[in-house]
């Protein structure tokens, strides 16, 4: 969210992970503008740096242009700060908000584009939590043969 509340219970469990530097790093002073992201250390997580996407405010829910915005923005730090690997997570699929389909779809056209472009990263693995989630991306890369 705006302010670097998690979106989903996995998220959470990544907080318990990361200990305390992660949750201490998550204390924002201000509002984050959905479309926004930023980047923090990763704490105790295998990670050393994690980047945060905004796709949520109290005033603004998750809509298909926030979480388009917001991984576009969370590309151009990873290319800012030149990481060679990224993991994306399903964005903006809780509940009431986005359909899988429309999330793959995004996830999959804002990579493509930047991947095209830009040097860093090099390496982007797509994290889902189900089988039937996989098979949504490896069926829509599939059809766009990218």
């Amino acid at each position: 969210t705006d302010t670097l509340e998690p979106t989903a219970p996995s998220l959470r469990q990544l907080e318990r992970i990361g200990g305390p530097g992660f949750q201490q790093q998550l204390k924002t002073r201000a509002s984050l503008a959905v479309g926004a992201a930023t980047v923090t250390g990763g704490g105790d997580l295998r990670s050393e740096f994690v980047i945060h996407a905004i796709i949520r405010s109290m005033s603004e829910p998750v809509s298909p242009s926030g979480v388009r915005r917001a991984l576009v923005s969370a590309l151009q730090q990873a290319a800012a700060w030149q990481f060679r690997a990224v993991a994306v997570p399903l964005m903006g699929t809780g509940p009431g908000n986005l359909a899988l389909e429309d999330a793959a779809e995004i996830i999959c056209d804002v990579l493509h584009s930047h991947l095209r472009d830009q040097a860093f990263p090099s390496e982007v693995k797509i994290v889902v939590g189900t089988d039937d989630d996989r098979t949504v991306f490896e069926n829509l890369l599939q059809m766009r043969k990218w």
